[in-house]
């Protein structure tokens, strides 16, 4: 059963940053999204997805602007700054190194 209660703090704001990398997306496609590429193992939950994107509005790493969807609802679409694009590879390598360093650990110990 999937559960987002093993990601390491964190996680999630730099999933919305890869998300974003790709286009500009409203919230329930971003939900969408990380759910299909984490291979159904990460739910997009609104409760955490909405306070992580208001995080990443405030540091200037995404901005959002009202827009109406394919369906004819207005929805709020993010679309990633040029400080989130380093931003996101900052996230990414410190997320390596941390993953590597534990299967290293793991694999030797």
């Amino acid at each position: 059963m999937p559960s987002d209660a093993g990601l390491p703090p964190g996680t999630l704001v730099m999933l919305i940053l890869r998300v974003l990398h790709a286009g500009p997306l409203h919230g329930y496609a971003i939900a969408q999204r990380t759910h299909i590429f984490s291979r159904k193992e990460r739910q997009g939950e609104e409760g955490c997805l909405y306070p992580a994107l208001q995080k990443l509005l405030l540091k200037d790493w995404v901005t959002a602007a009202w827009t109406t969807s394919e369906t004819g609802r207005r929805v709020r679409e993010y679309r990633l700054t040029p400080a989130g694009r380093r931003q996101l590879d900052v996230e990414l390598a410190d997320f390596r190194r941390t993953t590597t360093a534990i299967e290293t650990l793991l694999d030797n110990a």
